[in-house]
């Protein structure tokens, strides 16, 4: 699985096959480096066969010594020479000094070897390298050398021309199905330069001030999204469909950070029901996770003053819990223990969305709570909890205090409530500075352990009561 973490600046968006990165990227001044495959191709400092002048004898091939393997000369010389530039790299993350020009070091290698290997070798050592160079963050060289170079040998479409088109798609870079041999690798490459791709906007543009840098994101959403629906009736590529809804994540909460929530919303949406709709990963295992994307999927909608649509969605998130639950206590595979924190967990998770709407709406819907006389605030601290609706509300829903702590601080947050409003709030508001005022005072009562009653407390609610 890929890194989550910016990394190198570079390109945003594969160019098409003709006009790669890999011929016009190179260092001003110089020539452009051949393409893969062009071993004879005129370069830097090379000058061009001629009748008179044929080429050398070409070098053996890996299956000429024996089987390719470790052992083979081939191979090993191949490997040695990945492992040195590799160090390098390594050795310059460090801030140590390296060999000079990685990048053409690696293209270098490419060439010289993809002629005396197997294909099958050849490309999953590509690919290996590539998830290596993304590990220690060399998201441009793994796109650029690794990832890209591996789509060109199959494809002569640009990956962002067929991202509407699910049949272009898939006739594009799956001729031969999903079911081929080569596919599941095909797959992995395709959210791996997606991955790559983010992190490299991440690392010039964090805040995404740049609209073509928001684009490029929301670009890599929509190809992660294509991929995973290629895959998803493909039981056996499950965790394909989990390392999507991963990156997707990643993606969307940067988003999410950065004000774009209704932008990412329906990819967040995907991402959860892609893990309904896997067999797999439908198992207890992975409910954790799920419930995280559930989560998520609430938070957007509260960002985008969507809050009934949030707890909607977070009380069907309870519903598929639940069911999850009862077909476990059918047939239970993991230790009682085990699974009953995780159902607690995710339990909580959806139960603490479900309250931040709850606890300001169950106010405003009725009008026994206007009736009802208010706890004195300097009476308030000798009273034993719950002493208001409120915290009436937190004992009903949430065991200890850990997890009421939990819901008063994202009922706090929710952005669509002004905690210090600059007018009066509107008649069907009356009660929501009470509300704000009790969770802030339920907040404290737990700080305090539910004993120490100090003159603190006693002012910061006497000021929320005014």
């Amino acid at each position: 699985m890929l890194s989550a973490t910016p990394g190198e600046s570079g390109c945003g968006k594969a160019a098409p096959c003709g006009t790669s990165r890999l011929a016009r990227g190179g260092p001003a001044g110089r020539c452009p480096e051949p393409l893969p495959g062009d071993s004879d191709a005129p370069g830097p400092g090379r000058s061009v066969p001629s009748m008179a002048q044929p080429a050398g004898p070409q070098a053996p091939h890996a299956a000429f010594f024996g089987p390719v393997a470790r052992g083979n000369p081939v191979v090993d010389s191949f490997e040695a020479e990945l492992r040195r530039v590799l160090n390098s790299l390594r050795r310059l993350r460090g801030g140590c000094a390296a060999a000079p020009d990685p990048p053409n070091t690696l293209f270098n290698i490419w060439i010289k070897y993809k002629p005396r290997l197997p294909e099958w070798y050849y490309n999953e050592r590509l690919v290996k390298v590539g998830d290596t160079l993304a590990q220690i963050k060399e998201y441009k060289l793994a796109l650029q050398q690794c990832y890209e170079r591996y789509l060109q040998q199959f494809v002569s479409v640009n990956l962002d021309d067929v991202m509407d088109d699910v049949q272009r798609f898939k006739s594009a870079f799956f001729p031969n199905g999903v079911r081929d041999k080569n596919a599941a690798l095909m797959f992995h490459v395709l959210q791996a330069r997606n991955v790559c791709i983010y992190q490299m906007v991440c690392s010039r543009d964090r805040n995404l001030q740049n609209g073509e840098s928001l684009q490029t994101c929301l670009n890599a959403l929509t190809s992660l999204r294509l991929t995973m629906q290629v895959a998803l009736p493909q039981e056996d590529l499950c965790w394909l469909i989990y390392n999507g809804t991963i990156h997707i994540y990643t993606i969307c909460r940067h988003l999410m950070v950065m004000g774009h929530s209704a932008k990412v919303l329906e990819y967040l949406l995907w991402a959860s029901i892609c893990m309904e709709s896997s067999i797999p990963l439908l198992s207890v295992h992975y409910l954790t996770w799920r419930a995280t994307l559930y989560t998520a999927v609430s938070q957007c909608y509260f960002d985008c003053q969507a809050g009934i649509h949030g707890e909607i969605f977070a009380r069907r998130g309870l519903i598929k819990i639940d069911e999850l639950k009862q077909l476990e206590d059918i047939s239970s595979s993991l230790e009682h223990t085990e699974t009953e924190k995780i159902f607690r967990e995710a339990t909580l998770k959806m139960s603490v969305m479900i309250f931040k709407r709850a606890v300001y709406e169950s106010r405003k819907k009725s009008n026994s709570f206007r009736r009802e006389s208010k706890v004195n605030p300097r009476k308030a601290v000798n009273v034993s909890w719950p002493r208001t609706t409120t915290e009436r509300l937190l004992v009903a829903m949430f065991d200890g205090a850990a997890a009421q702590f939990l819901a008063i601080l994202e009922a706090l947050s929710d952005p669509s409530r002004n905690l210090l409003p600059p007018h009066p709030p509107v008649p069907d508001e009356v009660q929501i500075p009470e509300v704000t005022s009790e969770l802030f005072s339920a907040g404290l009562e737990i700080l305090s352990g539910n004993s120490s009653k100090n003159k603190n407390l006693q002012h910061f609610m006497h000021l929320f009561s005014k």
